[in-house]
């Protein structure tokens, strides 16, 4: 009897133990949380806001480059032109000044003969060209001074061509490239008028005085003529 009742209490305790173990709550595992540093995340920018600060900045340079810049108006060949638009615009309140612009324009070519020692040697080979009948003239001043100019040419070739003829005849010519400066006539607008020159003035202007141009250009380095 004995042994039974044990037998029952061992099993009990059994049914007890495995009943239990199924009841029990999970426990779960705590898992460290992923997080990005904060300097990885310091870089990231949004592209369009970087191309509208672009942008931004780049009208700012077009707006400061052209604040720099002054009006002028002109462009003539004459000066009496310009002074004749200066008294235009002071009639109507609009200051200006007239200025004129140096820029090189078309290229000649000066066939030529070296300068010699002396006056009377230049003389000298001055009479020998001329008995040649070939045009000629002494230089009298300047880095060639003494030497003997056979002409200015607008054509290289022309030139070259002249060259030639005078190295069968016996000489050496030297050629130099001569640059020519053409100048224009331009007014250049005071910056408290500007606000005075409407289209419809400008408009105006344009019909009184053919081939009027207006620039912006920096307002120093163009030389006053006055």
């Amino acid at each position: 009897m004995m042994r039974w009742f044990f037998l029952l209490l061992v099993m009990l305790n059994l049914f007890y133990f495995v009943w239990n173990q199924q009841q029990a709550p999970v426990v779960p595992r705590e898992v460290e949380a992923m997080t990005l540093p904060r300097s990885a995340g310091q870089g990231i920018r949004l592209l369009a806001e970087d191309s509208h600060k672009r942008d931004m900045v780049q009208s700012g340079g077009v707006a400061a480059s052209t604040e720099q810049a002054c009006l002028y108006l002109g462009g003539f060949a004459l000066r009496d032109q310009a002074l004749a638009l200066e008294q235009r615009l002071l009639s109507v309140g609009v200051q200006v000044e007239v200025l004129a612009l140096e820029a090189s324009g078309a290229t000649d070519y000066w066939v030529y003969l070296a300068p010699l020692g002396s006056a009377q040697a230049s003389l000298r080979q001055l009479r020998e060209l001329q008995a040649r009948k070939i045009d000629s003239y002494v230089i009298s001043q300047g880095d060639l001074a003494n030497g003997i100019s056979l002409g200015i040419f607008p054509r290289k070739d022309s030139a070259e061509s002249v060259m030639a003829r005078l190295r069968s005849a016996g000489y050496e010519p030297l050629m130099r490239e001569l640059v020519r400066g053409e100048r224009s006539f331009w007014l250049r607008v005071a910056p408290q008028s500007k606000r005075l020159l409407s289209e419809q003035l400008l408009n105006q202007l344009s019909n009184d005085f053919n081939g009027l141009e207006n620039q912006l250009m920096p307002c120093e380095g163009i030389a006053s003529v006055r």
